[in-house]
C-alpha cells in the first residue's frame, strides 16, 4: 500500500521539526498528494519503460506495449514468450525490450515474487536489482510508490537532487552520495521527503 496523505503529512511534519529549511519549503509549497501505484511486476515494467524518456513518451510507448501484449500486462508467461521484434515494434529500444522480457521470464518462472519481497528495504533492493535492467533508482521508486515503504529514498533522481539543493540553499545540485548524506537525519521518513521534493520541484518549475 502506498503512503497515504495522512502518513505523508505526519512524516513531513516530523522532518520540518528537524530542519527549518524544510519547514519553510513545506509552508511555501504545501503538502504533496500521494503517489499511488499497484504492487506487481507490471508496475516495474512501467518503470523500465520510463527510464530516460519523457513522461509523455513513456505513456505513449506503454499504450503501444499493452496493445502488443494483448491488453494484459500481467500475463507474464505470454510476454516472456512473445517474439522479440513484437516488443521492439511497440517502441521499446532493444535494451528495454530485453529487460521487459527478462522481467516477465523471472516472474513466470518463479525467480521473483513481487508480492513477497523481503521486508528489509536493502534486501528488497538487492532482490530487484539482481534482475537485468533494474537499477537502484527503479527499485527504490517501486518500493516507495507500489509498496509505500516510508524510508525508500531514490537519491539518484535528478529532480530530487535539484529540489534538495534549492530547499537547503546549496550552491549546486548535490551528488547522489551527498543527497543520501543530507537526508540521513530524516530516517525513517525519507520516502515522504522524496515525494515532497518532487512536489517542490514541479511547483518551482511551473
Amino acid at each position: 500500500m502506498s503512503l497515504s496523505a495522512e502518513q505523508l503529512r505526519q512524516s513531513l511534519d516530523h522532518i520540518a521539526a528537524l530542519d527549518p529549511r524544510m519547514a519553510a519549503a513545506l509552508a511555501g509549497a504545501g503538502y504533496p498528494e500521494p503517489r499511488l501505484r499497484d504492487r506487481g511486476a507490471d508496475t516495474m515494467m512501467r518503470a523500465i519503460v520510463s527510464q530516460q524518456v519523457s513522461t509523455k513518451a513513456a505513456a505513449s510507448i506503454w499504450t503501444k506495449l499493452e496493445a502488443a501484449c494483448g491488453g494484459d500486462m500481467t500475463d507474464y508467461a505470454h510476454i516472456a514468450a512473445m517474439p522479440f521484434d513484437q516488443l521492439r515494434g511497440a517502441g521499446l529500444s532493444g535494451q528495454k525490450a530485453s529487460y521487459v522480457q527478462g522481467l516477465a521470464q523471472a516472474v513466470a518462472s518463479g525467480q521473483i515474487d513481487f508480492h513477497a519481497l523481503p521486508e528489509d528495504d536493502e534486501a528488497a533492493i538487492a532482490a530487484l536489482t539482481a534482475l537485468k535492467g533494474i537499477g537502484r533508482w527503479s527499485a527504490e521508486i517501486y518500493l516507495l510508490f507500489a509498496e509505500g515503504r516510508g524510508d525508500a529514498f531514490p537519491a539518484g533522481d535528478l529532480a530530487v537532487q535539484i529540489a534538495l539543493g534549492r530547499v537547503l540553499g546549496l550552491d549546486s545540485r548535490p551528488s547522489e552520495k551527498r543527497t543520501r548524506e543530507l537526508a540521513e537525519a530524516w530516517r525513517p521518513h525519507r520516502g515522504a521527503a522524496a515525494i515532497f521534493l518532487w512536489h517542490h520541484y514541479n511547483i518551482v518549475a511551473l
